[in-house]
């Protein structure tokens, strides 16, 4: 069984019946490309995975997620059959007995967040077969947990999971930024061992996460024409984010002028380069790209050739797909409009980001015992700490604004209107410029904007100063001088 991905780009290399037109049929279809299909050995699809798949790109689901789907389902599938079972005739033993080899018996087994995540797309595929009688009941059974009685099934651990924030202090983010990104040594001199590893790129993109608060995929697929709509030189710049953003949801991203700063030396000492050096390898591509040649700033459209037709894009509707093949034309030929580029001229995809963030993180530990280096974390840090990073210290500064605020407005007139409540209150403020679907998400944050390990090291200061003690030595002769006053006591 194999998963095959709908792929129009592709039609002209696969030999089809004459008269058969393949393009037309799928346009018929509206199936979009990007859409899973699993194949038998006699190249037939498998059903009802394959029509699963089909309802989930009519209801709009991306082309990330459809893919992750299929491998959990051919998974699924391929253990079933083993068993003598299939998608239809699985009873709870199978699914019990799959939970087991995926979080158990397997070579790695996974952790209980990622079987957590599979489980959940397992109850949404039967809740399709359900929905369409191809099974009378889920082969397993629907409970009620937590203290809302929210719905799950017997698949899931029902173990509710904390949104995991990290954040970084001043210190950590220059030693991540510089040092990982960046190539320097710990004292600030540059690494000649580093030349070539575009330190430019990688700092502007932390940059930009810390900054903005946006998310890899927001920040990763900028196109330049979004960060060129300032007042003018100096200004900070804000764009509305739609399609890259999660869930679709529209929201506005500030780029303060630092960001951009960073941006423009990455634009100047790097990129130029690549884009020069890739101009002949986008020529021989020109028929799969997304050819720019009208940029209308005032409605922040482009407008141009792709698949040969005319067509024209509001930008924040354009998906990270459509915006890596994005060009324009210049003097040296085609040019890629993605703010971060490759060698091949086009855009960074997240496994390379990945790539780049895990070299970071082996230059960081290689000067992790180097003086004045500050503490790293037990795991790699990743780009998205900088979300969480801005959002702390964003919330932290806001409620400080505020209780000053409301103080003077005390002072001056009383308490604030309804309508000034909402405005000035810290939370709502930051789940807006994090574009978080529920509140809930961002009052995660409130129990990180202190750090309890300062407030231990401040309670028992003074105990680790007495006679020079440390806690271990003052621990012991507590316990000594409890023995000595009760001999006879018991030991446990």
């Amino acid at each position: 069984m194999e998963i095959f991905y709908v792929d129009r780009r592709m039609l002209g290399l696969w030999s089809v019946p004459a008269g058969f037109d393949a393009g037309s049929t799928l346009d018929y279809r509206s199936l979009p490309d990007g859409m899973p299909v699993l194949l038998d050995a006699s190249m037939q699809p498998v059903e009802p995975a394959s029509g699963w798949f089909r309802a989930l790109a009519y209801d709009g689901k991306d082309a990330k997620t459809l893919r992750a789907y299929a491998y959990i389902v051919r998974r699924l599938i391929t253990f079933l059959n083993g068993r003598g079972a299939d998608l239809i005739s699985a009873t709870e033993s199978d699914l019990v007995a799959y939970r087991r080899s995926r979080t158990e018996l397997q070579d790695k087994p996974i952790d209980e967040v990622t079987w957590d995540r599979e489980a959940t797309v397992i109850n949404a595929l039967y809740g399709h077969l359900l929905d369409r009688r191809l099974v009378r009941r889920r082969p397993f059974r629907l409970t009620r947990r937590g203290s809302q009685r929210e719905a799950a099934n017997s698949l899931q651990t029902g173990k509710r999971r904390e949104m995991k924030v990290r954040h970084m202090t001043v210190e950590q983010y220059l030693y991540f930024r510089d040092v990982g990104l960046g190539g320097q040594h710990p004292d600030g001199e540059v690494s000649q061992s580093f030349r070539g590893l575009v330190p430019h790129r990688g700092r502007a993109g932390l940059e930009l996460a810390l900054l903005t608060g946006m998310r890899l995929q927001e920040w990763s697929t900028v196109l330049l024409p979004e960060l060129q709509q300032g007042q003018g030189p100096g200004e900070p710049v804000e764009f509305e984010l739609q399609k890259c953003a999660k869930f679709g949801l529209r929201r506005d991203a500030y780029v303060p002028v630092a960001a951009l700063e960073m941006v423009a030396h990455y634009l100047l000492l790097e990129r130029e380069e690549f884009a020069a050096t890739s101009a002949e390898s986008l020529a021989r591509r020109r028929a799969d790209l997304f050819v720019v040649n009208e940029i209308d700033a005032e409605q922040r459209r482009l407008s141009g050739v792709l698949e040969g037709r005319r067509r024209s894009f509001v930008m924040s509707a354009m998906s990270p797909q459509l915006r890596r093949i994005t060009v324009r034309e210049a003097e040296r030929g085609l040019e890629p409009l993605a703010v971060f580029i490759g060698r091949g001229g086009l855009m960074l995809g997240p496994s390379s980001w990945d790539r780049i963030r895990k070299d970071a993180w082996r230059r960081m530990l290689q000067y992790a015992a180097a003086p004045g280096v500050p503490v790293l974390p037990a795991q790699p840090w990743r780009f998205h700490d900088g979300r969480h990073t801005f959002a702390l210290q964003l919330l932290r500064f806001l409620q400080q604004r505020r209780v000053q605020q409301e103080i003077d407005d005390n002072r001056a007139r009383g308490l604030p209107t309804p309508a000034e409540h909402i405005s000035i209150h810290p939370l709502l403020t930051v789940q807006r410029r994090l574009g978080h679907k529920r509140p809930a998400s961002t009052y995660a944050y409130l129990r990180y904007l202190e750090d309890p390990r300062t407030y231990i090291d401040a309670a028992f200061a003074e105990w680790s100063e007495h006679d020079g003690a440390t806690y271990a030595a003052i621990g012991l002769h507590a316990l000594t001088a409890d023995r000595k006053a009760a001999p006879d006591a018991p030991t446990r």
